[in-house]
């Protein structure tokens, strides 16, 4: 399919525009944010032709693409508003702390990577036209050369201030004038004069104002616009309607930029320093052994998409001492998995499976490693985890040889020239080694082609059908047995979700069909996944759209894990109140392994009571 069908069915898929509330994109990865996860028919997605992957990860769902991820955005985009500008709350999920961490860090930094990105490329050919002798590094065209490649980076606030504020859905525009504070003349001139002058700081109001140089920082600007969003909410409810517009924003840059000065700004610029030498000293100290478990892991956290979390330290230290230390497990972990890519290449007798590890191994080369771990290395496991021995055994070396980076760059062979170590050739060494050693740890591991059948797809589901005598399944629900294709949701009434039936209910009540287990049931109580004995999976969804009642009008009388009888009270909603909030409660019946059957055949048509066989699954 083209990448506007890819585009509408990811869209469709993911519970439609009403349950997007941002979209963004890096370089390989459809971001999204969304109301609902029960919504997200997230099987679906990861079957759909031209997507390598579909996850959720760091609060976000994540559709892996590869190289062409730009144009579906483009295409997705088109679609509807996704930007989540109008204010609406959304409903609140309950989150561990580590994983809004790594949402937030991912939410404020992805939509300016491709400015970060640009930059970081410019850094390289500037360094490759310098260090070549192409161009004499004194010259008016590198020195405005130079110029581009460092403005992101030393007006980092500005960029910060911006994404940060659409993340904590707050005024870009009095996010912006924080940055301009942190960035304004008179604090940076006299924080640059400190040594002559010895004044580091000035006093407002007899507090004191400490001169800090906020160039390039990270953490300031994203711990003033988060404290912005509240105290925005808390002056545009105190203030009367007639004078919001020009009270509100006096009121709250009156508050927030001596705040910022006084406490944030010098707090974060303290923090980031630390952790930023903190870094430094623990690859001084010990930098093989840190290397080498940053080189290791680097893998596993692009493989859940946390990989960007470690970007604010990074460009710390390059603010700080004009280079950072991770970069260099980064460009090892790379080099690695296009080797083992490689070797899957080599050995592999699928003939699709060989066209897809040639050309992600050449993009692993380049920096982009998604193609190569979704649609390779990581189906067959083995040479996924080869490859992330010999990164841990590479980046050892890089922090034996002190390697290390001097611009944020994709990490890959383009951009080679920013890394530097006690010897340059020490680079390419590891380069070379990272991915040899990655090519041979996936031989001696083995490329075991039987593998890959259990994730092929649309062949691998025909292929996996297995024929059965016939199993027999009750009505979960009592009511009127209705067609899938009557069903006002394209998820269901398409069979995108898997073959059943669906049934307009007459009594609040969910009965087990079999005897097994509960896989699933969702904290909004509208929709239940359960297991047979027998293997059958199911999902029963209570309604339409009914996910937005957040478990108003329903009780749940069961848990996760619990055995279950046929016959057993599972769910209790409220038929009559859920109609009156305007919800179609018809509920379909669905068989989410249908594909394992030869078919799923409706039994019983007409009124059907919770004693009655509903399906026969042959």
């Amino acid at each position: 399919m083209n990448n506007k069908e890819l585009a509408q069915k990811i869209l469709e898929l993911s519970g439609g525009e009403k349950n997007i509330t941002l979209a963004t994109h890096c370089a390989t990865r459809l971001r999204l944010v969304v109301k609902s996860e029960a919504e997200v028919n997230l099987k679906a997605i990861d079957t759909l032709e031209g997507v390598l992957k579909a996850q959720h990860s760091g609060g976000q769902l994540q559709v892996v693409i590869g190289a062409k991820v730009n144009k579906v955005y483009e295409e997705f985009v088109k679609l509807g508003d996704f930007s989540n500008n109008d204010g609406t709350e959304m409903p609140k999920v309950k989150k561990n702390p580590f994983n809004a961490f790594i949402e937030t860090i991912s939410g404020v930094f992805t939509p300016i990577l491709p400015a970060l990105v640009g930059c970081g490329m410019m850094k390289c050919l500037s360094s490759l036209m310098t260090s070549t002798g192409m161009v004499d590094p004194s010259t008016g065209f590198i020195t405005i050369f130079n110029m581009i490649s460092d403005c992101v980076f030393y007006f980092m606030p500005f960029f910060l201030a911006v994404s940060a504020a659409r993340k904590f859905k707050t005024n870009e525009y009095l996010a912006v004038a924080l940055a301009a504070c942190l960035l304004h003349p008179t604090i940076l001139d006299a924080a640059s004069k400190i040594a002559q002058t010895g004044v580091d700081k000035i006093s407002f109001l007899g507090l004191p104002i400490l001169l800090v140089k906020y160039t390039s920082t990270v953490i300031p600007i994203i711990l003033s616009v988060w404290l912005l969003s509240y105290v925005y909410k808390f002056v545009e409810k105190i203030v009367p309607d007639l004078l919001k517009v020009l009270l509100v924003p006096m009121i709250t840059l009156l508050i927030m930029v001596p705040v910022q000065l006084i406490a944030i700004g010098p707090f974060g610029s303290y923090v980031g320093t630390w952790i930023a030498e903190g870094l430094n000293m623990l690859f001084a100290t010990s930098g093989i052994i840190a290397g080498a478990l940053l080189g290791f892991f680097r893998p596993i956290l692009v493989m859940f998409g946390m990989h960007y979390s470690i970007m604010p330290m990074q460009i710390q230290q390059v603010a700080d001492t004009g280079s950072t230390v991770l970069t260099a497990s980064a460009l090892a972990a790379n080099m690695a998995q296009a080797g083992a890519a490689f070797a899957v290449f080599l050995k592999t007798r699928n003939k699709t499976m060989k066209a897809a590890a040639g050309s992600s191994s050449l993009t692993a080369l380049f920096g982009i490693t998604e193609p190569a771990i979704y649609g390779v290395t990581l189906r067959f496991k083995k040479p996924f985890f080869a490859g992330c021995l010999a990164a841990g055994l590479v980046s050892g070396f890089y922090g034996m040889v002190n390697a290390h980076a001097n611009a944020i760059a994709i990490p890959g062979i383009l951009s080679l020239t920013t890394f530097n170590a006690d010897k340059y050739i020490y680079i390419i060494i590891g380069v070379v080694a990272a991915f040899v050693l990655g090519c041979v740890f996936t031989i001696i591991a083995g490329v075991d082609d039987s593998v890959i059948g259990e994730d092929n797809k649309t062949e691998a589901k025909k292929e996996n059908v297995v024929s059965h005598e016939g199993i027999m399944i009750k009505s979960p629900v009592e009511g009127s047995v209705k067609d899938l294709a009557e069903v006002n949701d394209s998820v269901f009434s398409e069979g995108l979700m898997g073959k059943g039936v669906a049934i307009e209910p007459k009594i609040g009540k969910v009965m087990a069909p079999f005897d097994g287990i509960v896989e699933a049931i969702f904290s909004t109580k509208h929709a239940i996944g359960l297991k047979s004995n027998d293997g059958v999976e199911v999902l029963i969804h209570i309604g339409l759209d009914t996910v937005n009642l957040e478990g108003k009008h329903f009780k749940s009388h069961i848990t996760n894990g619990q055995t279950i009888k046929a016959g057993d009270l599972l769910v209790e909603f409220d038929l009559d109140e859920i109609k009156k909030e305007g919800y179609d409660v018809i509920t379909p019946f669905i068989i989410t392994n249908s594909d394992e059957y030869e078919d799923v055949l409706v039994v019983k048509n007409g009124e059907v009571t919770n004693n009655n066989d509903l399906l026969k699954l042959i």
